[in-house]
C-alpha cells in the first residue's frame, strides 16, 4: 500500500511538472518511465536494506536475551515474576506461571521476545521477498499517471493521467481506511489531497521554469 501510494503521487507530481512545458507527449513519456523505474529502484534498495537491517537487530537482540537466560537462569526469572506482578498479578499466581514458564522448553524465551525485547515477526521476513513487492507495487502504481502519454496526444494525454490517478489514488485511500479501520471517506480524501498538493507543486516548478527558459 505505502509503495503504491509514494509511487503514484511522486511521479504524478513528476508528470504535471514535465507536462506544463513538454512539446508532446514523448517527453512526458520519457520523464516520467525513467523518474517511474528509478524511484521503484530506489524504493526497491531501501525496502531490502531496512527489512535486513531490521531483521539482523532481532536476531542479534534474541542471541543476547537467549545467553543471559542461560547464564543468568534466576535473574530472568525474577524479572518474568516482577513483570506479571507488575501486570496484577498477585505474588502466589505469579510466581506459579513463572515456575511454568521455566519448565516450559523454550517459553522462557519466547516470554523475553514477546514483552521484553517486544520483537514481532521481524526475524522471519525475507528481505528479498519484501524488496521486491515494493518494486513491483511501486512499478505498477508509479506507471499509472504516465502510460496515458504512451497512447494520446498531450492535452488528452493530461486529462486521462489525471482521471486514472485520481482513481487509483481514491482505491487506495479507501484500501487504507479498510486496513487500518478507519473512516474511509476521510483517508481517501487524505491520499488524494496529498496527490493534489504534489500535482500543483510539480506544475507550479513546471511553470515557473518555463517562464524563466521564455523571459
Amino acid at each position: 500500500m505505502f509503495g503504491m501510494e509514494d509511487g503514484t503521487v511522486s511521479i504524478f507530481g513528476l508528470v504535471f511538472g514535465v507536462a506544463a512545458s513538454a512539446a508532446d507527449s514523448r517527453t512526458v513519456l520519457l520523464a516520467g518511465a525513467t523518474g517511474a523505474v528509478s524511484a521503484a529502484v530506489s524504493m526497491m534498495a531501501g525496502t531490502y536494506l531496512d527489512v535486513s537491517t531490521e531483521r539482523d537487530r532481532a536476531q542479534a537482540a534474541i542471541a543476547g536475551e537467549q545467553r543471559k537466560i542461560d547464564t543468568l537462569p534466576e535473574q530472568e526469572a525474577r524479572e518474568v515474576r516482577d513483570r506479571f506482578l507488575q501486570a496484577g498479578f498477585t505474588p502466589a499466581d505469579a510466581e506459579t506461571v513463572t515456575a511454568i514458564i521455566q519448565r516450559t522448553p523454550g517459553a522462557m524465551m519466547r516470554n523475553e521476545t514477546a514483552f521484553d525485547l517486544h520483537i514481532g515477526d521481524s526475524t522471519g521476513q525475507n528481505p528479498w521477498v519484501q524488496s521486491i513487492w515494493m518494486l513491483v507495487a511501486d512499478l505498477f502504481a508509479a506507471f499509472v499517471p504516465v502510460l496515458p502519454f504512451a497512447f494520446l496526444p498531450l492535452a488528452s494525454a493530461r486529462r486521462a493521467s489525471l482521471v486514472v490517478t485520481a482513481l487509483l489514488l481514491l482505491v487506495l485511500g479507501v484500501g487504507r481506511g479498510v486496513i487500518g479501520n478507519k473512516n474511509v471517506l476521510v483517508t481517501a480524501l487524505q491520499t488524494l489531497a496529498i496527490a493534489a498538493a504534489a500535482g500543483a507543486a510539480g506544475l507550479l516548478v513546471g511553470t515557473l521554469i518555463t517562464g524563466r527558459i521564455s523571459g
